[in-house]
C-alpha cells in the first residue's frame, strides 16, 4: 500500500524535472490564477466584514412617552409610597412578539444624559433630575435588514410609544447598498473560481497533451488507468504547490501593508486583522491550488484513459 502511494509519487517529481518547461508554464499559470484569487477573497471577505459591521449599526430608536414608566419594575407615588409597577415591560412585550426583532436594549431618559452630557457637559449639565426634558427609549436590532421599514411601522402602533426612527430614506438606500455589494461578491467569487479552473484545466490540459505518446505506451504494454493517472496526479498537486508559493508570499506581505495604511488613515474602519486572516487565506490558496491543480489533471486525463 506504501509503495503504491509512493511509487506515482516519485515518478510525478521526475516527470516535472522531465518536463519542465511544460510544468513551468502550468507553474505559471496557477500562479496568476491564485494571486488574483487571494487578491480578490481579501478584498471580497473584508467587505463582508465592513458590510456586517454596517448592519449591525442600523437599528431603530423607540422613544416612549415622557411619562411612561415601561421600564420601572417599581414606582413611586405621589405620597412616596412606592409598589410594583403593573405596566412594567407592556411595551417592551409588545415589541418583543414583533416578527423580526432581534434584540432590545432599554435605555432610561437619565442614562441618554449622560450620553449627551460627555459630549457636551457645559450644554447638558443643568439638566438634571426633573429638568431632564429626555425620553425612555428602546433600541431596537432586527434579524435582517430588510426587516428595518415593516418592524419600524410595528412599533409605531403601539400605545405608549412617541416616535420611532431609524434613519428613514438614508437607511433604506444604505441597507439596499449593502445588499448589492453582497450579492455581487457572491457572484464574482463563483464566477472567477470557474474561470480558475478552466484556465488551469486547459493549461493542464496541453501538458499531458504533449505527452499523450508515452500514455499510449504504457497502456499498451497493459499498465491500469490507475497507474497511469497517478502520476498526472500528484504532478496537478505538485503544480498547485508550487504555484501557490509566490501567492502566499504576495498575499502575507501585501495584506499586513494595506491594513496597516487603511486602519491608520481610516479610523473606524472594521477589517480582518492579518492574524484573523492570513493563516485562512494562505492555508486557502495552497488547498485549492493542490485541488485545482489534482481536479484538472484528473479531468484532462479522462479522454486518454477511454477504454
Amino acid at each position: 500500500m506504501i509503495r503504491y502511494f509512493f511509487s506515482p509519487l516519485w515518478q510525478s517529481i521526475k516527470n516535472l524535472k522531465r518536463n519542465f518547461w511544460m510544468a513551468f508554464a502550468s507553474i505559471t499559470s496557477m500562479f496568476i490564477t491564485l494571486t488574483l484569487l487571494g487578491v480578490v477573497s481579501a478584498v471580497l471577505l473584508n467587505v463582508e466584514k465592513v458590510t456586517s459591521n454596517a448592519e449591525d449599526k442600523v437599528q431603530i430608536s423607540v422613544y416612549l412617552d415622557y411619562d411612561s414608566t415601561d421600564g420601572a419594575k417599581e414606582v413611586t407615588d405621589l405620597a412616596g409610597q412606592t409598589s410594583a409597577n403593573a405596566n412594567y415591560h407592556k411595551i417592551y412585550n409588545q415589541i418583543k412578539a414583533i416578527d423580526g426583532v432581534k434584540s432590545i436594549t432599554y435605555s432610561s431618559k437619565d442614562q441618554e444624559l449622560k450620553k449627551l452630557q460627555k459630549t457636551s457637559p457645559d450644554t447638558f449639565k443643568s439638566l438634571e433630575g426633573d429638568a431632564n426634558p429626555l425620553q425612555d427609549v428602546y433600541y431596537i436590532k432586527v434579524s435582517k435588514d430588510s426587516q428595518v421599514k415593516s418592524v419600524a411601522k410595528a412599533i409605531k402602533k403601539i400605545s405608549g410609544v412617541e416616535d420611532v426612527t431609524y434613519g428613514g430614506s438614508e437607511a433604506d438606500q444604505m441597507i439596499s447598498f449593502l445588499r448589492g455589494v453582497r450579492l455581487w461578491g457572491i457572484i464574482g467569487v463563483i464566477a472567477f473560481i470557474i474561470i480558475a479552473i478552466l484556465l488551469t484545466s486547459n493549461t493542464v490540459r496541453l501538458t499531458i497533451r504533449a505527452r499523450k505518446r508515452d500514455i499510449e505506451i504504457m497502456r499498451l504494454v497493459g499498465a491500469k488507468n490507475s497507474y497511469i493517472r497517478g502520476p498526472f496526479f500528484f504532478e496537478g498537486a505538485w503544480i498547485g504547490v508550487f504555484g501557490a508559493i509566490l501567492p502566499a508570499i504576495i498575499l502575507y506581505f501585501g495584506y499586513q501593508f494595506v491594513y496597516k495604511d487603511l486602519v491608520s488613515n481610516y479610523k473606524g474602519m472594521v477589517l480582518y486583522t492579518p492574524q484573523e486572516f492570513l493563516p485562512y487565506g494562505i492555508g486557502g490558496l495552497f488547498a485549492f491550488g493542490i485541488i485545482i491543480g489534482a481536479f484538472a489533471s484528473t479531468l484532462s486525463m479522462r479522454r486518454y484513459l477511454r477504454t
